[in-house]
């Protein structure tokens, strides 16, 4: 067995009246992410996560944010794409494990329906998905809730 593992960093912006989803969750809050795509940081963390594990480049270069086809798009389809292409590569997912820094909302209440959507958006056990959230004691851009950061880190394997 071919083990392979990944590692995704993503920040976004955070501004009052944009949408706030994390993992295909959508919180109630006064700031969202301020983005090309509907802003899914913790779905764009781990999509390169995957494709970095997968040595299949980033992102950027799949999904490009100069391209007018993903304006506005839901980020679990990009993560749909990222699986078909793991896929097509013979990859599976052992298991993605992700850290949100954000300092507000609290997102504990919503962890486990984030775990949920991931997996059936990769079609995956919701026990191969760890998400913890942590804050920066209100310190830097995301204490200071201009930003959100997550860093993903995911195990691939081809049989």
């Amino acid at each position: 067995m071919k083990f392979r593992i990944g590692q995704g960093f993503d920040v976004h912006q955070l501004a009052e009246g944009e949408s706030l989803i994390l993992g295909g969750v959508t919180f109630e809050h006064k700031k969202g992410t301020v983005a090309h795509s509907d802003g899914d940081v913790l779905i764009h963390a781990i999509c390169d996560a995957l494709l970095g594990a997968a040595n299949l480049r980033d992102i950027g270069f799949h999904f490009p944010d100069t391209s007018d086809k993903f304006k506005n798009i839901d980020s679990g389809v990009l993560l749909q794409e990222t699986v078909a292409l793991l896929n097509k590569h013979q990859y599976k997912i052992g298991n993605i494990d992700c850290t949100i820094c954000l300092q507000k909302p609290k997102l504990k209440d919503k962890i486990e329906a984030i775990k949920t959507s991931l997996a059936k958006t990769m079609s995956i056990s919701v026990q191969d998905i760890s998400v913890k959230a942590t804050t920066t004691e209100q310190l830097g851009f995301v204490g200071r809730e201009e930003g959100i950061s997550v860093q993903a880190i995911a195990l691939i394997y081809r049989d």
